[in-house]
Formats: structure tokens, sequence, C-alpha cells
């Protein structure tokens, strides 16, 4: 019998900025943010922050041939102000391809770094305001289908270049009109439009929002929004733990892999593998680890996001019966067994 485990390991915990100063505006609807442009003009973010936000969302692109010509004095003011901040690119689905305008928006301010301040970047995808200009409905003139192939293309190359799921920017009703309500994006964060006192019904991927904008002007500046949860979990949202998936197999009696994945957004380093035979065999090859009679022990001093590493085992495996290995790595426990 051959058998694998494959987990998700939280190796390293990156630590939570402080949100030093007044107090977050914590009310039923989650944590006051807001989002701005170039048309937002000149922000107060000392005022935004004592008014207690504590994020905010800036425009950096739009389509693949407009950057907000404020978005560095807005973005860098709202992280000098202490707020979490992301940036977000409006979509042109008609112009050129998902590929392409994720490429453009991490080339023009769009990239995630690990500062414990940048929320992942948000695809912003409704409604086409341009009607008389470019002549296109408001699906911008792709089908259901091939919406959902721009939006995939999209959220796909910012994940590959980031290890982070973009956040869509969304209206239920546009979802369900222009992408056929698809459920293909559960992995990416909610950012749902609906002004008004109740966010309503959700689109089809999503059981809950992670962002709520409630109203096109807010109390602070921009767009009045929340974050759905604690100040606590917009840190981590900013700035998660390093993620590594474990897999295993057993390739036949004498030899058996254990394969390491950095899938978070963080290189991890110093990572120990640990495993032991079981069954009477002894353990007579293993390249890049130490090993002596049935136990083994390897160390990884850097696995780079979206790089993996696996290392092999070799046994005699000269007696009967069922033999295998059981490897730890951190908390997790890999069992496998070869008949």
């Amino acid at each position: 019998m051959i058998s694998g485990v494959k987990r998700l390991l939280s190796l390293v915990v990156i630590a939570g900025i402080g949100m030093g100063g007044a107090g977050a505006a914590e009310a039923a609807d989650g944590i006051t943010g807001v989002d701005v442009s170039n048309w937002t003009g000149e922000i107060d973010w000392g005022g935004v922050s004592s008014g207690g936000g504590r994020f905010a969302f800036v425009q950096a692109t739009e389509g693949t041939n407009y950057r907000n010509p404020s978005f560095d004095a807005q973005y860098g003011g709202a992280a000098a102000a202490g707020l979490i901040r992301g940036a977000y690119h409006f979509a042109q689905p008609h112009e050129s391809d998902g590929t392409a305008q994720a490429d453009y928006f991490l080339q023009n301010g769009g990239n995630w770094v690990s500062d414990g301040l940048t929320l992942p970047g948000v695809l912003d995808i409704e409604d086409n305001p341009y009607k008389d200009r470019n002549g296109k409905n408001s699906c911008y003139g792709l089908s259901v289908a091939d919406m959902v192939t721009w939006i995939k293309d999209f959220t796909k190359k910012y994940h590959s270049e980031t290890g982070r799921q973009a956040i869509i920017y969304t209206t239920t009703s546009w979802w369900q009109t222009c992408t056929g309500d698809s459920d293909a994006f559960k992995a990416n964060p909610l950012w749902l439009a609906r002004w008004g006192t109740d966010p309503g019904e959700l689109p089809k991927s999503w059981k809950k929002y992670t962002f709520w904008q409630s109203a096109e002007k807010g109390p602070l500046a921009g767009g009045g929004n929340a974050y759905n949860g604690s100040e606590s979990q917009l840190a981590e949202l900013a700035n998660p733990p390093a993620e590594v998936t474990v897999s295993g197999a057993a390739k036949s009696r004498k030899t058996y892999t254990v394969t390491l994945s950095n899938t978070g957004p963080h290189p991890v380093k110093d990572v120990k593998v640990s495993g032991r035979t079981f069954g009477g065999h002894r353990v007579v090859k293993a390249s890049g680890c130490k090993f002596s009679g049935t136990a083994v022990s390897c160390t990884l001093k850097e696995l780079a996001r979206g790089q993996k590493k696996t290392f092999t085992v070799t046994t005699n495996a000269k007696v009967k019966g069922t033999v295998g290995m059981n490897f730890t790595v951190g908390s997790i426990k890999v069992t496998l067994k070869a008949g």
C-alpha cells in the first residue's frame, strides 16, 4: 500500500503591526476604513486615523494605460498615518486580457510586500461606467464564459507573483449578470459594494464578505467601508503566517519521499524534517540528510515562496510484512506505509 498525507503547516507567525493611537471604530459593521482615488483630492490622513479609520484602499491603475497621479502621495500618506492600506485596479476587460492588466497593476503600485501595512491587491470589477464612450454593455461586451476567464487570468497572475489571493470588489447584481454568478472564486476575499444599511445577498462564490463598501461618500474620506472582523484579523490579512504544504509517498518498500512546498507569501527558514522507519528496516541512504539506524534528520536552510523541496530516503527493507516511515515537520506528522 502506498499512502501520503497532505496538510497545511504554519511554520512562521509574523507579528501583527501595532495599532496605537485612538481606538478603532468597531461597530456592528466591523472596522472602519476608506477608499480613495485621484478624484478624492488631498486627504487629511491624520484626521482619518484620529476619526477611527484603520485601513484604506487607494486606486493605483485602470486598464493598462492609467496610473493614479496621486497614488504615491495617497498610499504613502495612509501608511505614514498608521493605516493598513492596499491598492486597487479598476478593470477594463474589453481593452486587454486579465494577465496583462494584472501585470500592469503589479508594476504600478499593486505589488504586495510583507511590511505589515500592505493588504492584498484588489480587482475592482463592476458595471461599465463608460458605456457612452466605449459602446459596450454593462459586461464590457464579454460573454459570461469570457468574463470568468478574464477574472481567472487576472487573479492567477496576481497570486503567482505575490503568493496572495487578490481581493475582488464587485456588486452582487453585476456578478450575477456578467459572470453567471460564478462560484469559482471562493479563495479570493470579497469586497462587496452595496450602499445602504444592509449588505444584502452575496454573490455565489462567497458565504461572507471581507470588506463592505456601504456608502459612496463616507464620514472620513472617499467611500465608506468596513472590515468584517477584528483589528488583529485585519493585521493578519495584511501579513499572514507562512504556509508550507507537506506531502509524502512510499515509492516502494525501499524508497520514501517527503516534499515541502512553500504555498504562502513568505520565505521560510530552518525547516526541520525528522523521520523514523517502522517494521524492522534501516535507513541506508538519505541525500542531504543525516541518518543512523532507523532515524533520519534533514534541515532546509531556506525555502523561497513558490518553491518546493523533496527529500528521498532509501532503506534496506529486507524484512517481511508491512514497513514504512513516520515523518515529522513542525506539528505535522506524515505516515507512509508499504505492504
